[in-house]
């Protein structure tokens, strides 16, 4: 039996596609309230969800649990010893990733996400850039490597999506499937084609 609440982070780093990490939070809220989220949102991403969702930074963390100062190394989520299920860094920027890959917690968001690598717990990274070059492919499979889960928001089409929002539902449907946390009315599952 458990003697901590259930708890998931969702990093929400300032490359452009905010709305996946804040998409994120609105499902966890209305869908899982019994699980405790924890909010980082670094500087950058707060400029991002004004520019692109117009909606403040103070609107979104108010979805949160506990919402953490990215500048603060002494929170709880810094620590192995504070139980989580995992983390979710959506988007993750490619400054981001580099800084998980070679292990430098010079914020809350990677230190945070090094605690889940090192304590063998879920991280799952959203990397939100196009094209790639080798360089950030190196980075994305030294995190893999070291147990991290990269999940790039590639739109998927078998579900029929008529707006954006389908095409960003099905990418959290992804991310949090990967924790073992289904939901099943979001969007059309693939349930194979009806051959006769």
């Amino acid at each position: 039996m458990m003697d901590t609440p259930e708890r998931f982070i969702v990093g929400i780093s300032g490359s452009t596609g905010a709305v996946y990490g804040v998409r994120l939070l609105e499902i966890l809220s209305e869908r899982f309230p019994e699980i405790e989220t924890h909010a980082i949102v670094s500087h950058g991403a707060r400029a991002t969800i004004e520019y692109e969702l117009g909606r403040s930074a103070e609107d979104v963390l108010a979805m949160a649990s506990v919402v953490h100062d990215d500048n603060n190394l002494g929170a709880a989520i810094a620590s192995g010893t504070f139980i989580t299920r995992g983390m979710v860094v959506a988007p993750c920027s490619i400054k981001t990733l580099g800084a998980l890959a070679t292990c430098r917690n010079d914020n809350l968001i990677t230190r945070a996400g090094d605690v889940c690598l090192k304590e063998r717990r879920r991280l799952v990274l959203v990397v939100r850039e196009t094209p790639l070059h080798l360089g950030h492919l190196r980075l994305m499979t030294t995190v893999t490597e070291s147990g991290a889960v990269v999940l790039p928001p590639s739109p998927a089409f078998y579900h029929r999506p008529h707006t954006i929002a389908d095409l960003v539902d099905h990418t959290v449907v992804k991310i949090l499937d990967v924790f073992g946390l289904h939901v099943s009315d979001l969007i059309d599952r693939w349930e194979g084609l009806d051959h006769d």
